[in-house]
């Protein structure tokens, strides 16, 4: 195991602790991840071959289920940084030296990594297109310039892994290790979202911002450079643990809640009546069912992308539904802050909203399905006709 169950729990108080006031302020939540830094957690994929625990993408999904529990927006900033760590592990797509010397460097400070790919004008890559950002080769690396959306974390990354197509002829598409605080780089700060306010996922603009030449991973042809939703299904279904998390955190609130509160009229805690007995049934179903679903999903070991992508949209929409049982239970006490359980609720929301998103994710299991009915209907079409060779034979 390449994390310590005793630590884990006592970093996801930290973060339980600080996640009210890095909600309400929507400041970088440095309380929690420093917590998840100095207790070892982001570093918890790094390979063994680099001095690392080895830890797996099942490993990677307790770990961030955990820290949901305790702040999402912590968990979803890290997530970036453990699944950039199990990529090296897993295709070595990194250039040696620069990796080294990150990981150098994580040992003094937060190594902080999040790939910055949607676009103004694209959107999200999920949907296809390519990235109008542009690398233009210089005399002694790259030069940065454009304007990406939505990067988690902004204010607090050491590293920007910016999605750009080179100028050269012809054009290349890759991924360029941008450091943070280079001249040129400015955060727009424009995250004003429902929840996950502390993840800080503001626009970047990069104007001429000069990095190494060794600052690049992947460099492939525009045909190849297309986002491969199948190809990711695994590590999205691994970060819904995050909002699973949540979840279980709504559903302790509500439980605290149902036992803490005794109307007078009634004398005792309304978790003894059989409505309050229901509803935590049904919450439990859910939420725990969506535990059952992810984790049972990718213990299996299978790299079925329509069977991982089910899984990701089952334990998306339980988990959601949970939260609204929770709230609609609860009634006027259940919005109020002072509960966190309308923090939870909306933190929630955004399970299913990162790419691919549920539509895009929809379509895939729908061609897939269509795909499997056309290659059982051609297979019957020709039964007849291989059943009259054997005859004649």
């Amino acid at each position: 195991m390449p994390y310590d169950p005793v630590t884990l729990d006592a970093t996801v108080r930290v973060l339980t602790d600080a996640a009210a006031d890095a909600d309400q302020t929507g400041q970088f939540p440095w309380a929690g991840i420093h917590a998840v830094h100095e207790s070892g957690l982001l570093e918890s994929t790094v390979a063994l071959r680099y001095g690392g625990k080895g830890g797996t993408l099942v490993d990677a999904a307790y770990i961030l289920a955990a820290l949901g529990r305790g702040d999402p927006s912590v968990a979803l900033i890290s997530a970036m940084t453990i699944f950039n760590h199990l990529g090296q592990a897993t295709k070595s797509h990194w250039p040696d030296g620069l990796y080294r010397r990150l990981l150098a460097e994580a040992k003094q400070r937060p190594l902080l990594l999040n790939a910055a790919r949607v676009e103004p004008e694209l959107g999200s890559p999920a949907r296809g297109g390519l990235p109008a950002t542009r690398a233009r080769r210089t005399a002694s690396g790259w030069s940065i310039t454009g304007r990406k959306r939505f990067v988690t974390g902004a204010h607090g990354l050491t590293h920007f892994l910016v999605w750009a197509q080179t100028d050269e002829t012809p054009a290349r598409v890759g991924t360029f290790v941008v450091p943070n605080g280079l001249p040129g780089i400015r955060i727009i700060e424009n995250w004003k979202s429902l929840g996950m306010r502390a993840t800080g996922s503001h626009d970047v603009e990069y104007t001429d911002v000069e990095i190494p030449a060794e600052n690049v991973l992947e460099l492939v042809d525009p045909a190849i450079a297309q986002q491969d939703n199948r190809a990711h299904a695994a590590i999205n279904l691994a970060m819904t643990a995050i909002y699973l998390g949540a979840a279980e955190a709504a559903q302790d609130a509500f439980i605290r809640f149902a036992h803490e509160r005794v109307p007078a009229n009634l004398g005792h805690p309304i978790a003894r009546t059989e409505r309050f007995v229901t509803l935590s049934g049904e919450i439990d179903l859910l939420v725990s069912g969506a535990r059952q679903i992810i984790f049972s999903t990718l213990e299996s070991g299978q790299v079925d992308a329509e069977r991982l992508i089910r899984a990701r949209l089952l334990a998306g929409r339980q988990i959601r539904e949970a939260a609204q049982i929770a709230v609609r239970g609860i009634g006027n006490p259940g919005l109020s802050a002072d509960l966190g359980l309308e923090r939870h609720f909306r933190d929630i929301q955004s399970v299913l909203v990162h790419a691919p998103q549920e539509d895009t994710a929809i379509s895939i299991l729908g061609r897939a399905a269509f795909d499997r009915w056309n290659r059982a209907e051609t297979t019957r079409e020709s039964y007849p006709a291989n059943l009259s060779i054997l005859k004649t034979a």
